[in-house]
């Protein structure tokens, strides 16, 4: 019978068309069907047995929000015949009007949810609470777009679950352990991870965009080319990659492209095109992860005067010592363009990054300094222990690039300065656990016109030890600031371009940031989860107005 195995996903959105991804059981043609008579077909394409289809949904009028139904081969599949959470509204498709406001929620980190009903050990996760509240109030406040900035999915670290599953499919004891190991046991972490009913509902109604950061491959992912070479010589890490990164391609990279660019993608139309697209999509992740400069992963989307521009910071680095860079030339001049292309058609600018950009000023030294010892300056003993360090307090943030800290600095400055300036840039960042406002000046010349702030929000669904919160609390202090100063002189690392204060935070637990937008005006708000005897609630605990 048809079925759907995962989705449906709501991807990407405009005035008049949008993207909807679906798992299906079985080959064949995947359709959507609106209230209003818009809709679209796909067939399926076949991934290591696996269906799936991104349905194109023309005929949508601007400033309405249809509800829709999926059909595989004529059967509706969607909403399921027997829901088991019948209270769920119809997922809609909500495509932007002539009200120049953004509604942008954005956070990174989640692990999957347990099970409905057993205990949450790191409490109630955000994006259950968002759909709870939308739920709850349909006609209300919703996200007009989500950003998911990294670990989605955690291929290192496995639930019981999961290791249950994986034991009855392979020996444990031997590597990658409980770890996942190819493209069928990513495909068991999507399940997990998107399959919890309320989260499925709201991935199937809220438009998301994605990128990857670490643990969607692995803790730490391209830290240095000696990292590189150590993984590239296990006998498990090559089915992993390839794995993880055809994973990400069919389940996150193709829905952030427009219908457009997906139309205009070789692979696709390869993958598309042949019976089993398996050995085309193979090859592309074995290109990939032999020169990561023949791939674009970063892409920018557009939500009226509000520009997103989404860059890889994971695969895209420069690893050798001496040429380490954050992003490759060909991925640093794309990102120059996208930032500057149009200047003075969009009011405010976002650069999406799983990592921050601005960091602790302790942590900010010890990368800046780690950097130069593993490079060599004092030593091959101390390029030894720069390397111990760097892997083992994972210093591979921008701050461990210092040209492409600074080069980034530089950007945004320009972006943000003269006629056309947008009113704010904002960084939006996640990784680190925590959750901060920081904003940088530039001494010794003027600053941009453009408020610029580094926005950092995670985890969604994750936990951050007792140490570690204590150690961001004192990287933020300006204690830390003068023993981070003994690390940069030591390492003779000169004056960053940029200055920076923290404004806000930090905060710790499950939460999410929200950006509100209104022609040049934004405001900020950060939520966090709470349990409440009526339930887990999304409670705001900052506030705060970035530009009028």
């Amino acid at each position: 019978m048809a079925g759907l195995r995962l989705g449906p996903l709501l991807r990407y959105v405009d005035g008049s068309s949008a993207t909807v991804w679906v798992e299906t059981s079985r080959p064949g043609t995947a359709e959507v069907r609106c209230a209003d008579g818009a809709g679209g077909t796909a067939g399926t394409f076949r991934i290591a047995g696996h269906h799936y289809a991104l349905v194109e949904v023309t005929g949508l009028s601007p400033g309405t929000a249809t509800p829709y139904e999926v059909f595989l081969d004529g059967t509706r599949v969607w909403p399921p015949a027997e829901d088991p959470f019948p209270s769920l509204p119809p997922s809609v498709i909500p495509t932007p009007g002539s009200d120049d406001q953004a509604r942008i929620a954005f956070g990174s980190c989640r692990w999957a949810s347990p099970p409905t009903g057993e205990h949450d050990p790191v409490g109630p996760d955000a994006l259950d609470t968002l759909a709870a509240r939308i739920v709850a109030d349909p006609d209300g406040e919703r996200p007009d777009v989500l950003i998911l900035l990294g670990d989605q999915v955690y291929a290192d670290e496995t639930s019981d679950a999961t290791r249950e599953w994986l034991a009855a499919r392979r020996d444990l004891n031997e590597p990658p352990g409980s770890q996942v190991a190819d493209y069928e046991e990513y495909t068991h972490l999507y399940y997990e991870s998107w399959l919890d009913p309320q989260v499925r509902w709201l991935l199937s109604t809220v438009p998301t965009c994605m990128i990857f950061d670490d643990h969607d491959i692995i803790d730490d992912w391209n830290t240095s080319a000696s990292w590189v070479e150590d993984m590239r010589a296990t006998s498990w890490w090559r089915d992993r990659l390839l794995g993880g990164l055809m994973s990400y391609w069919v389940h996150q990279h193709l829905g952030n492209l427009s219908p457009a660019e997906a139309a205009a993608d070789p692979l696709y139309a390869a993958v598309r095109g042949s019976a089993d697209g398996t050995d085309a999509l193979r090859a592309f992740a074995a290109r990939a992860e032999a020169d990561a400069a023949t791939v674009r992963w970063s892409y920018r989307r557009d939500f009226g005067r509000v520009r997103l521009v989404m860059v890889d910071s994971r695969a895209a680095r420069v690893l050798a010592e001496g040429e380490r860079s954050m992003l490759d030339p060909g991925e640093a001049a794309w990102l120059r363009e996208q930032v500057l292309d149009g200047r003075g058609s969009y009011d405010h600018l976002l650069i999406g990054t799983s990592l921050p950009w601005l960091l602790p000023h302790l942590v900010h030294d010890i990368e800046g300094w780690s950097s130069v010892l593993c490079r060599g300056d004092k030593g091959a003993r101390w390029a030894r222990l720069g390397e111990r360090l760097r892997r083992g307090a994972d210093l591979e943030h921008w701050a461990a690039f210092p040209d492409s800290f600074a080069d980034l600095a530089e950007l945004i400055a320009e972006a943000g300065t003269g006629p056309g300036a947008p009113a704010t840039v904002c960084v939006l960042s996640g990784d680190v656990h925590h959750a901060y406002v920081a904003e940088p000046s530039w001494p010794g010349r003027a600053g941009p016109d453009a408020r610029v702030v580094q926005l950092t929000c995670s985890p969604v669904h994750n936990s951050i030890p007792r140490s570690m919160r204590l150690g961001f609390r004192f990287g933020w202090s300006a204690a830390a600031r003068r023993l981070g100063g003994v690390f940069a002189r030591h390492a003779g690392l000169g004056r960053p371009p940029v200055t920076w204060r923290k404004t806000d935070g930090p905060w710790f637990g499950n939460q999410l940031m929200t950006l509100t937008t209104r022609g040049r005006s934004a405001v900020l708000r950060l939520e966090h989860t709470r349990e409440e005897e009526a339930g887990a609630r999304l409670r705001t605990v900052m506030e705060t107005r970035l530009s009028r």
